[in-house]
C-alpha cells in the first residue's frame, strides 16, 4: 500500500496554518484527501487571506482558530505540524494518543520521495542537506548557485526557498511537470525534530552553538537533534574545527573541511606566499582574498559547500571558478555603502551567540593598522537571548571589540560582560552611538547575538531599520 492510500483511512490533523502548514493543506487537497486544520492564533493567514476564502478554497478541510482543540489532536492518526510549533508543550503533548504518527512537510516529502525510487519511469529527487546554527542559508544558497552555474535543476527548500510538498503539489495538479533533480534542504533543528526518513546524497553539520535552548532545554540535547541529520545521507561532510559535528557512525563514510591544512580527501585552507587559500588535499584552489565573502567563518562556508557539491560529482574546477559569483544574502555580513569612511556591517541575522562570534573573529583576522593605530571594530548586540547563556562572547569581546553597545530584552547580559559598555534603548541611538566613536576606517558591526521579536517584526526588518539609521546618521555628518 502506498502512502496516500494509507492516507485515505486515517484522521489527518495540519497543526499550524502559516506557510509550511498551508502546503500541507495545498496538497493534501490536491489529493482529495480530508482533514481538518487547527492553528491557536485568531489570523495565521498572510495578508489579506481570511476563513472565507480558506472554506471556499478547501472544501474538504475543516478549519479550527484561536486555541488548540484537544479533540481533534485526541482523534488524530497523522499530524502534520509546522517547525514552528512545539509538540512538547502541554496543551498539544498531552492530547496525542501512543498510535498517532507526527511528522514534519519535510518528512512526508522525503517519504513521497522515496516510494519514487521503486516507480518504473519516475525520477526520485537527489537531495544535498544542510543544518548547523550558522552559515546554512548562506552555504545552500552558494549550493544552488553552483547548481545554477553547473546547469543541475536543482531547487532550494526546507527552511528556505519554496516549501518542499509544493513541489508534488504542482505534479500532481499539473502545474508543473518539471521536477527538479535535486533539492537542497536547509534544515533547522525544529524540522529535524519530526525528519527520519531522508535518503540524502550527503548531510552536514556545519557547526553547533548555544541556540534555541528555551525549546531544546540543554545543548546535548541540541547538540542530538543536528546529528540526526547524519544516519539520512550516505555521506557525512563534517567540521573539523567543530568536535560537535563529527559523526557518530565511525563507519559513515566522512568528507571534512576544516582552517587547517587537509589531509587526504579532504578540504581545508593552506597558505602560498603569505595568502591563504582554500585546498582540497594537497590541490590549492583559489586565494580567500579572490572571494567576495570575507573571514574565516566564510572560508569554512566555502569549503562546506565545495564538500558537499563534491559529493554529488559536481566538477571542482568549475566549482572553484563560479565561487565569485555569489556576493551573499542580506543581513548577513552585508556591508553598506557609506561616505564617512567607516564601514557599517549589517549582520542581523546573526540571531545567535555563535554566528556573532564567527563575524567578531572573522572580521578580526582583517583588521589592519595604518600610521600606528590600528582599526577598532565596534559590536551592536542585543536583543531576545532565546535563553541561551552569553559567556562564549567574553572572550572575543575582550580580545577583538574596541566598544561594546548594547539594546534589548537581554543587552544588559550582554553588557555585563565587558568593563564599559554603552546602553541605549533603540536601535537608532545605538547607531548614532557608534557614528560618535567610530573614526575613519573603523568597522561597525551589528551582530546581535539574539533573535529581533522583543523589538522588530523580524531579523530582516532589524536589518533594514539599521542600513536607514546608518544612511540618516552618516548623511547628517
Amino acid at each position: 500500500m502506498t502512502l496516500l492510500a494509507d492516507f485515505k483511512d486515517k484522521q489527518i490533523l495540519v497543526l499550524g496554518a502559516g506557510i509550511t502548514g498551508m502546503s500541507c493543506v495545498r496538497y493534501l487537497s490536491a489529493q482529495g484527501l480530508c482533514f481538518a486544520v487547527n492553528d491557536s492564533r485568531t489570523q495565521p493567514f498572510a495578508g489579506d487571506y481570511n476563513e472565507r476564502q480558506f472554506s471556499e478554497e478547501f472544501p474538504r478541510a475543516s478549519l479550527h482558530l484561536g486555541q488548540w482543540r484537544s479533540e481533534l489532536i485526541a482523534n488524530a492518526d497523522i499530524i502534520l505540524i509546522s517547525p514552528g510549533i512545539d509538540s512538547a508543550i502541554v496543551e498539544i503533548a498531552q492530547h496525542i494518543s501512543a498510535d498517532c504518527r507526527v511528522m514534519g512537510d519535510v518528512e512526508l516529502f522525503c517519504l513521497l520521495n522515496n516510494e519514487r525510487f521503486n516507480q518504473p519511469d519516475v525520477n526520485p529527487i537527489q537531495i544535498l542537506a544542510v543544518t548547523g546554527s550558522n552559515g546554512k542559508s548562506t552555504v545552500v544558497s552558494l549550493l544552488a548557485h553552483l547548481a545554477d552555474s553547473l546547469g543541475v535543476n536543482a531547487q532550494l527548500g526546507g527552511n528556505i526557498g519554496q516549501p518542499v510538498l509544493d513541489i508534488f503539489t504542482k505534479e500532481t495538479t499539473g502545474e508543473n511537470t518539471d521536477i527538479p533533480a535535486m533539492l537542497i534542504l536547509e534544515l533547522s533543528s525544529f524540522q529535524l525534530e519530526t525528519l527520519t526518513s531522508m535518503q540524502a546524497i550527503a548531510t552536514s553539520v556545519l557547526n553547533v552553538s548555544d541556540d534555541h535552548l528555551d525549546r531544546h532545554q540543554s545543548m546535548e540535547n541540541y547538540q542530538g537533534i543536528k546529528q540526526s541529520i547524519y544516519p539520512q545521507g550516505k555521506l557525512a561532510i563534517i567540521n573539523r574545527d567543530d568536535e560537535a559535528t563529527k559523526a557518530l557512525n565511525e563507519f559513515q563514510p566522512v568528507i571534512s573541511f576544516g582552517s587547517d591544512a587537509p589531509a587526504q580527501n579532504q578540504f581545508g585552507v593552506t597558505r602560498v606566499n603569505g595568502k591563504a587559500m582554500l585546498a582540497f588535499a594537497e590541490q590549492n584552489l583559489i586565494t580567500l582574498d579572490e572571494l567576495p565573502l570575507a573571514g574565516m567563518h566564510n572560508a569554512l562556508n566555502y569549503l562546506a559547500v565545495l564538500a558537499l557539491g563534491y559529493s554529488a560529482g559536481w566538477s571542482l574546477t568549475a566549482m572553484v571558478k563560479n565561487l565569485a559569483g555569489f556576493t551573499g544574502l542580506a543581513h548577513r555580513c552585508q556591508k553598506i555603502v557609506s561616505d564617512d569612511g567607516i564601514t557599517w556591517i549589517n549582520d542581523s541575522k546573526a540571531t545567535n551567540i555563535g554566528a556573532t562570534i564567527a563575524a567578531i573573529n572573522g572580521l578580526a583576522q582583517t583588521l589592519t593598522s595604518q600610521d600606528g593605530v590600528k582599526q577598532k571594530l565596534i559590536l551592536i548586540a542585543g536583543g531576545d537571548g532565546k535563553g541561551a547563556d552569553f559567556t562564549p562572547l567574553t572572550e572575543p569581546l575582550t580580545m577583538h571589540v574596541s566598544q561594546v553597545i548594547t539594546l534589548g530584552k537581554d543587552g544588559d547580559k550582554i553588557a555585563e560582560l565587558v568593563q564599559s559598555a554603552n546602553k541605549v534603548t533603540s536601535l537608532f541611538t545605538a547607531v548614532q552611538t557608534a557614528k560618535s566613536v567610530a573614526k575613519t576606517g573603523d568597522i561597525v558591526l551589528l551582530s546581535p547575538a539574539c533573535a529581533s521579536l522583543d523589538m522588530f517584526k523580524n531579523f530582516g526588518d532589524r536589518g533594514e531599520q539599521f542600513i536607514a539609521a546608518v544612511a540618516k546618521v552618516t548623511e547628517a555628518s
